[in-house]
């Protein structure tokens, strides 16, 4: 069995920006399930997050939304349901790819979690390259922040996967709501918020209402549902309980130990993909 679903986001997705959106998450899907064939299910969620990052569409790495002053600040998450350990990165405002820094923290570090300048300074110590924030800034969000920002866009990207041996992945990566204060972080980078994985249970990543999310730590919530339901029922389930406990709306995306794929949102639309055993599908789900 191997399996991949991957995200751009839950949100109020604009007409215009449907097809852009289908597309990524179908090639990020496509990416990250041609590293299933020969690698682990780490390298598949980390391979199709990076290809969201680089992807302008999405709220990650290039394009991401900027905050009050104008500047990208990028979280994420990388999360391994053999051994548990993950690693995170969260305001980092010179990396491209934060979700392969993330990969780095939980590999070859003792530690889960650096934020800010600490995160830059270990990415420069293990020999990757720093940017300049300019490089991270899109026209089009430069645009939008000079009119103000806009509302209702909660655009992480995530994925989920199964590997051959039955390993299970969860990555995600964002650059925060649009016009955030700086130095805020969300959900995204933290475990069991943004992310989970469990080899015995499911693996799962959320989109949405960080401050919402991280009430009743989502991604672990849906997780743990998926030790008496297969995951289309835990995702729905996590979610409902989310908007009844808090009124926040968002997205989940997941595969449980038995290979069965599960995705679900509250907000007007969500886009995503998925692969499993060669089959694929990719779209604009609608509320």
């Amino acid at each position: 069995m191997r399996a991949i679903v991957v995200h751009g986001g839950a949100w109020s997705i604009p007409d215009d920006a449907v097809d852009d959106h289908i597309k990524g998450c179908r090639e990020a899907a496509i990416r990250g399930y041609e590293r299933l064939k020969d690698g682990s299910a780490i390298d598949a969620v980390e391979e199709a997050v990076r290809y969201m990052e680089d992807d302008p569409t999405f709220d990650a790495g290039y394009g991401s939304f900027l905050n009050s002053e104008g500047e990208v600040e990028l979280d994420a998450l990388i999360v391994d349901g053999k051994s548990l350990r993950f690693g995170a990165v969260a305001g980092v405002k010179r990396i491209k790819n934060p979700i392969s820094l993330a990969r780095t923290v939980m590999e070859k570090t003792e530690h889960h979690m650096f934020v800010g300048e600490g995160a830059e300074k270990l990415a420069v110590k293990i020999g990757m390259k720093l940017c300049d924030n300019s490089e991270l800034v899109h026209p089009r969000e430069l645009e939008r922040w000079r009119k103000g920002g806009i509302k209702d866009i909660f655009s992480t990207v995530g994925a989920v996967a199964m590997d051959s041996d039955g390993n299970l992945a969860a990555a995600v990566s964002t650059g925060g709501t649009p016009m955030k204060l700086p130095g805020r972080v969300g959900d995204t980078p933290l475990i069991g918020c943004g992310a989970y994985a469990d080899n015995l249970l499911g693996a799962a990543a959320s989109t949405g209402y960080g401050e919402a999310i991280m009430r009743v730590v989502l991604a672990k919530k849906a997780v743990d549902l998926m030790e008496k339901k297969s995951a289309p029922f835990a995702v729905k389930e996590a979610l409902l309980i989310m908007k009844e406990k808090t009124g926040g709306l968002g997205g989940l995306i997941a595969v449980d130990s038995r290979g069965n794929i599960g995705f679900y949102h509250t907000t007007s639309r969500m886009a995503f993909a998925y692969i499993r055993n060669g089959d694929i599908r990719a779209s604009v789900s609608i509320f």
